[in-house]
């Protein structure tokens, strides 16, 4: 047996191998260019390049990077959820549609066809018995929800990114664990790359106290990740089915502003009262039933909890999007608002790496005399992408928007604000990998104070930033430009 396997190891030298990965690599990207038509033209040429540039190197990302996950319909719902989900939007769509204007101060008229559009791609309903509230420190967002849990009832369910294993995740477990002792029906959900530092034995006392945890794409084998290029992005939080909270914080240390490589930490969240927790409910039952592979009823679960007494007026659509579906459903969102837009356009994102539509539709509004102010962060947490980042900035710069980096710590916040009208705010980055990899949602506001409220802490945030400008571009050395020119080719497969 050892004498055939030497024959066998002999016969393929390097240069065999080599050889069979070229051939490999070459029938890869024939599929890409002939048969996977779910990758944009630019996506196409990047895996080609990278295939054929670092061929081993190239095949395995590929293959680990480059499933399609929209095949395999992870999230299903039973005929009567599909049947009841279908009259509710229905019968909203039609009131959408038959809705006229009362006075030049409605905004859901005003913005009726982004609802509708809503509505009709992302299944989207919308809530008019809101009340919201804006949250940009960590502390104080980590000390609320703490304090909502503890006083909960009935029922906690959170899915985060990431939950770490440091004072603030442990002291959430803990909670967590002592709200179950007490009878609390208790559902923590993690993604199982971004809260791979939390193990079985740290939620050992959870569990037994009656606690249920699932990961979302867990691994077979702890820490061999194959579907390590989608994550579960979402932060959520529903409790006692009174309670939401959307946006950006996770739970770290880092998120309340004590790492010292990144100082104050800026995000956003908001926490929601009304009946847009439907909805908040559903996005987490269906994430919840597919990871921990229990059965629920998303009707009894979710849709029986829609009448709600008034705790606001204000109107919200909770809208969701994910790999599961190619639609980019949040992306469309955003570029409806901007391509909407009549007077001004405010952005904060970590990450500014949109694709070629949501970049043209920035300069094209920047060009059309619209005040497109967007901000960044001051430093990197992912050096490839802060260099497209920088690169997009030059590029929208050019067109007239200001640009801003923030230099109180770092800027997190996903938000999104127009014409003092309409807002949102949730786990989605202005990028590809938001659109189109990682599982995310939004809140869209349609409300004059709240997007008012939004807006003056973003004027806020100018103090602490300094403007980036086509003179600090036209200082940048040949390296950061070569460095910006690589990345940037690389901004499909970031």
């Amino acid at each position: 047996m050892t004498g055939i396997l030497g024959q066998v190891l002999q016969f393929f030298t390097l240069s065999h191998i080599m050889v069979i990965i070229y051939i490999l690599n070459a029938l890869i990207a024939l599929g890409l260019i002939f048969f996977d038509d779910s990758k944009s033209p630019s996506a196409t040429m990047a895996w080609i390049m990278v295939l054929f540039m670092v061929p081993a190197v190239g095949l395995f990302l590929y293959l680990i990077f480059s499933q399609n996950i929209a095949r395999q319909q992870i999230f299903r719902m039973t005929e009567e959820e599909s049947a009841g989900k279908k009259s509710m939007i229905g019968w909203q769509k039609e009131a959408v549609r038959q809705s006229t204007q009362v006075d030049d101060d409605d905004v859901t008229v005003r913005w009726k066809d982004m609802i509708s559009m809503n509505l009709e791609y992302a299944d989207s309903f919308l809530t008019a018995n809101d009340s919201v509230e804006i949250i940009t420190d960590g502390k104080e967002m980590f000390e609320r929800l703490c304090t909502d849990i503890e006083n909960a009832k009935y029922t906690i369910k959170l899915c985060y990114y990431i939950v770490k294993d440091d004072f603030v995740g442990r002291r959430l477990i803990e909670l967590l664990t002592r709200k179950a002792q007490e009878g609390v029906k208790v559902r923590l959900l993690m993604d199982a790359l971004g809260s791979r530092s939390i193990g079985y034995t740290d939620l050992r006392a959870f569990r037994k106290a009656g606690g249920r945890y699932a990961f979302f794409f867990k691994p077979l084998i702890r820490h061999l990740y194959f579907r390590i290029n989608y994550r579960n992005h979402r932060k959520l939080a529903v409790i006692d089915n009174e309670i939401g909270y959307i946006g950006g914080f996770n739970i770290a240390k880092e998120y309340l502003g004590y790492k010292k490589k990144f100082g104050y930490w800026r995000d956003t969240q908001l926490i929601i009262r009304g009946n847009a927790l439907t909805t908040l409910n559903e996005r987490f039952y269906m994430d919840w039933r597919y990871a921990s592979k229990e059965e629920l009823d998303l009707i009894d679960r979710s849709v029986r909890y829609a009448f709600k007494s008034r705790t606001g007026d204000i109107p919200v659509q909770i809208v969701s999007c994910g790999p599961e579906s190619e639609k980019e459903e949040i992306k469309m969102a955003l570029m409806k608002m901007i391509t909407n837009a009549r007077k001004n356009i405010y952005i904060q994102t970590p990450y500014l790496v949109p694709d070629e539509p949501m970049m043209e539709s920035l300069r094209m509004a920047a060009r059309s005399g619209i005040d497109v102010r967007i901000m960044i962060p001051c430093m990197p947490d992912h050096p490839f992408v802060y260099r497209t980042t920088l690169y997009n900035a030059g590029r929208l710069i050019k067109e007239g928007a200001k640009v801003y980096i923030y230099e109180n710590g770092f800027m997190h916040a996903k938000t999104l604000s127009v014409d003092g009208e309409v807002c949102t705010a949730g786990s989605t980055n202005f990028d590809i990998r938001s659109f189109r990899l990682n599982f995310e949602s939004n809140a869209f506001i349609y409300d004059r104070d709240v997007t008012e409220d939004l807006d003056s802490r973003f004027m806020d945030d100018i103090l602490l930033s300094r403007p980036y400008t086509q003179e600090d571009r036209d200082r940048i050395s040949n390296f950061e430009k070569a460095a910006e020119s690589i990345s940037r080719l690389l901004t499909e497969i970031l």
